[in-house]
């Protein structure tokens, strides 16, 4: 009698069994493997060897009572031993499975995408996959010919997961997912949707890469973070793309490696005194011009700097020197990628199936559906993995507002109204609300940052107040605002006063900060430098000036890298920073004005503690449009308070301002100083307040005020 039919034979080397476990693999005394190419196949026990008869070409079968077993096979050019992927249980458990079905596994990562396990007593690698609507699931890779017939997993009853142990294979290994959908169309090729590693852009394949190879020190660091985030802490971010910060030139004009930037990247933020580093996505990208932004592998560091534990060595060096790392974080969109999550069982299985709802018209990118309990269970666990695994200190979600708003950026007629008939997306905002409560309920001391550009309220209220649950919102009006009054001709600022002084009516309608991104330096916008109006000379002054007056208005602080000297020209992703200007004093100057900046920022309690609290700012004179002068001051609780001075026109001018207390106050920043590059003009150290009323304050003195240019005073 035959081992099986022909049907079920052919079906299962042609990749079309439903259920090839069910076959393939020891059943009772019934032994059949599936070994394309080999002329002869033995199974091999401790004690017994016995050949495999031929059912048809790569099919072979046998009774075999022997127990365990290898396999043994053999053509005209090689004989080689194998342990049977289909002899081995499965490696996921009920629980697992029943998390996953329900959508609430958050260390989805530990049971889906490529493992090095032990498993029954043998090394190998343990392949995962979300795929319900997929009729067959395979893993291919170098190690099988890139031939989906051999390695078709295994399905784990409802929940779509499909699982399979490949014994023998290790770390480094290339591979991707083979689908047949639903219909048993062929589908493309697919990333692993957790793979922990790819190889380098173009090519699309995952790699199999072991979590945890690095050993963190840092441990004193996670201990005390959480008062480093604090709201009334100094918070100071070098936001950087590290494909384009240093670029290795007669190495072919590469990038530095995640060790490299272990040194030098931190270093360099360590001198400037900044508390942050925030990361443009690093999370696995086909497309270098989409900066990060459009990622294919989610669970993935890129490899264009290095390994995962290169990453987190790079990690784990700045939390020695004291300096958080953020990561830009993309969960509100994908690309349209034929490897990637598009379509990825051959269904709309992570996007909707509505473009009106899946799919993004500015950046043609397909929108996840997180009403979809299993896709939102995939990006917070991904928030998750990036804290824990590699101890990121947050992250900055991209682009919230167009996860918000089901008419984002579309007309009337291009939008699905939500369940109650208004345009917010609640399925988004749930996730969000979700996500934020997880990631501070599960790692101790983070934060999380918006990116987000309307009113939306709440956004920074913790989730149990109904509010978002962020920790920080980036305060867009405060960056547009600003930007456009200093672009302005200091000759016609009078008439726009406003832009300056408008933001401190909702400063602290939530814990903002106070970005100066990569956004604001690209695509026509100018350098921050080439934004400014005048001649040379009063571009770095206004330049100067502009960064004084926002390090000094409540809010954190972000910054862009190459702007912290100055670069003339709009930042690329395809060259490095324009480091040769650091050999022009006034750049120099610039960069001797941010760390100083950032030196008072985190030295002075009165410049940091209220950034989120109303008691820490009051002006002292908001209303001389005509001078384009304003004065404030930054207080913060027994510490002495700063006052603030800014004259925004080049005409230099010898001002009364009001003081809260008498006594000589010290000239603390001065940006006319000649170590800034400036004429180095201001009022030989400090001022002596009178006691003369003035702007509603019992003191007063009259200051020197520089033009374009700001001073601060503190009580001796």
């Amino acid at each position: 009698m035959a081992l099986i039919d022909r049907a079920t034979a052919e079906a299962l080397t042609e990749g079309l069994h439903a259920d090839p476990f069910s076959v393939l693999g020891l059943h009772e005394t019934r032994l059949v493997a599936f070994v394309p190419g080999a002329a002869q196949v033995w199974a091999v026990g401790a004690r017994d060897e016995v050949e495999l008869a031929e059912i048809i070409p790569g099919l072979f079968g046998a009774n075999w009572s022997g127990g365990a077993y290898r396999l043994r096979a053999s053509n005209a050019h090689a004989t080689w031993d194998f342990d049977d992927p289909y002899g081995f249980g499965p490696v996921l458990g009920p629980m697992d499975e029943y998390l996953i079905g329900e959508g609430t596994h958050k260390r989805l990562w530990e049971k889906l995408g490529a493992h090095v396990i032990t498993h029954e007593e043998v090394d190998g690698v343990h392949f995962a996959v979300w795929a319900p609507n997929a009729r067959r699931v395979s893993v291919v890779g170098d190690f099988n010919f890139w031939d989906g017939r051999r390695h078709q997993m295994r399905r784990i009853g409802e929940t779509g997961a499909w699982e399979i142990f490949v014994p023998g294979l290790h770390a480094g290994a290339l591979y991707k997912y083979e689908l047949l959908d639903a219909q048993g169309r062929l589908l493309p090729l697919k990333a692993d949707p957790l793979g922990f590693g790819a190889e380098h852009p173009p090519a699309q394949a995952s790699v199999v890469r072991k979590l945890g190879q690095h050993h963190f020190g840092d441990a004193s660091w996670i201990k005390h973070r959480a008062a480093r985030h604090d709201r009334h802490a100094p918070i100071s971010i070098y936001e950087v793309h590290l494909g384009s910060w240093v670029r290795i030139w007669d190495e072919g004009g590469r990038p530095l490696s995640y060790h490299e930037l272990a040194e030098k990247l931190i270093d360099y933020v360590c001198d400037l005194g900044f508390t942050h580093i925030e990361l443009l996505p690093i999370t696995e990208f086909p497309f270098d011009g989409s900066w990060g932004y459009q990622p294919i592998g989610l669970y993935a560091p890129t490899i264009r700097h290095g390994r995962p534990e290169e990453f987190a060595e790079l990690v784990d060096a700045a939390h020695r020197r004291g300096i958080g790392v953020i990561l830009d974080w993309v969960p509100g969109h994908f690309p349209t990628d034929a490897h990637g999550l598009q379509r990825f069982d051959g269904t709309a299985l992570y996007e909707h199936a509505d473009p009106k709802e899946g799919f993004h018209q500015d950046w043609n990118t397909l929108i996840y559906n997180y009403g979809r309990r299993e896709v939102a269970n995939y990006l917070l666990a991904n928030a998750l993995f990036w804290l824990e695994e590699y101890h990121l200190d947050g992250l900055r979600v991209d682009a919230v507002a167009s996860m918000l708003y089901r008419d984002y950026s579309r007309e009337p007629g291009q939008w699905v109204p939500n369940k109650d008939g208004g345009r917010e997306n609640l399925e988004a905002i749930a996730f969000l609300e979700a996500m934020n409560a997880a990631s501070y309920g599960g790692a101790e001391g983070i934060m999380t940052i918006a990116e987000e550009s309307t009113a939306y309220p709440g956004v920074t209220r913790p989730v149990h107040e109904g509010g978002l649950g962020f920790g920080f919102k980036w305060n867009m009006g405060w960056m547009n605002d600003s930007l456009r009054y200093f672009a302005r001709d200091p000759l016609y600022r009078k008439h726009h006063h406003n832009e300056l002084t408008f933001a401190s009516s909702y400063t602290y309608s939530e814990n903002f900060i106070l970005p100066i991104s990569h956004d604001e330096v690209v695509h026509g916008k100018g350098s921050m430098l080439g934004k400014m109006p005048g001649t040379e000379a009063e571009k770095y002054a206004n330049l100067r000036a502009f960064y004084a007056f926002q390090w000094a208005h409540p809010g954190k602080k972000l910054l862009f890298m190459g702007q912290e000297f100055g670069q003339w020209s709009e930042w690329s992703h395809e060259r490095e920073l324009d480091w040769y200007l650091l050999n022009d004093a006034r750049h120099q100057g610039i960069r001797n004005l941010v760390r100083d900046l950032n030196r008072l920022y985190r030295e002075t309690p009165a410049l940091h503690w209220g950034d989120c609290e109303p008691q820490g700012f009051a002006w002292i004179e908001a209303d001389d449009a005509e001078h384009s002068v304003f004065v404030f001051e930054r207080r913060a609780p027994d510490a002495p308070t700063v006052v603030v001075a800014a004259n925004l026109t080049p005409v230099e001018r010898t001002y009364r301002i009001g003081l809260p207390q008498s006594g000589e106050w010290v000239e603390i920043l001065n940006t006319n100083s000649a170590h800034y590059g400036g004429e180095n003009w201001g009022n030989l150290g400090y001022i002596t307040a009178q006691s003369e009323p003035h702007s509603n304050r019992d003191f007063s003195a009259e200051v020197y005020l520089p033009p374009l240019s700001v001073v601060m005073f503190t009580q001796a």
